[in-house]
């Protein structure tokens, strides 16, 4: 679901990219493509996320990227009224929610919460993603952020 009515970063954050050693690439590449992937170990099947070079499970190394839904749920969210940034200072409150992924066994990511920033959010509650691509950077990159699904 891509999103034309995010408002643009403020000047001065830095640019997401990958590592020097590639290692998320495939998370950032995903995201620019409009596509969620996660990695997944083939030896065991555990899902995870942050990137890592081995299983956090069965310690097998170079787990594979598979692609998931942006769909998720609730797991905690927070209110943010302290600037975590310099740039970001004049731009709160905003909320960021920590969304677990149904379809990739559970696993956690941290995002922006889309929507009035002053609305409590109930533990649980469905999120679909939603795709900010900022093509205007050098380098280009794409966000993911989640929104409230409608009731």
């Amino acid at each position: 679901m891509s999103e034309t009515s995010i408002p643009p970063l403020p000047a001065g954050l830095p640019i997401p990219v990958s590592e020097p050693d590639g290692l998320s690439a495939p998370y950032w590449q995903g995201l620019c493509e409009e596509r969620l992937r996660v990695q997944r170990c083939t030896h065991c099947g555990t899902w995870q996320f942050g990137p890592e070079w081995i299983c956090h499970h069965c310690h097998a190394f170079d787990p594979a990227w598979a692609e998931v839904p942006p769909q998720g749920v609730i797991h905690s969210w927070t209110r943010v009224w302290h600037p975590a940034h310099a740039a970001l200072r004049g731009h709160g409150p905003y909320r960021v929610a920590l969304v677990a992924l149904p379809h990739a066994g559970g696993v956690r990511m941290v995002g922006n919460l889309l929507g009035d920033p002053m609305q409590d959010v109930a533990i649980g509650a469905a999120v679909q993603g939603v795709f900010a691509h900022h093509r205007d950077t050098q380098p280009a990159f794409s966000l993911l952020h989640w929104r409230l699904c409608e009731r």
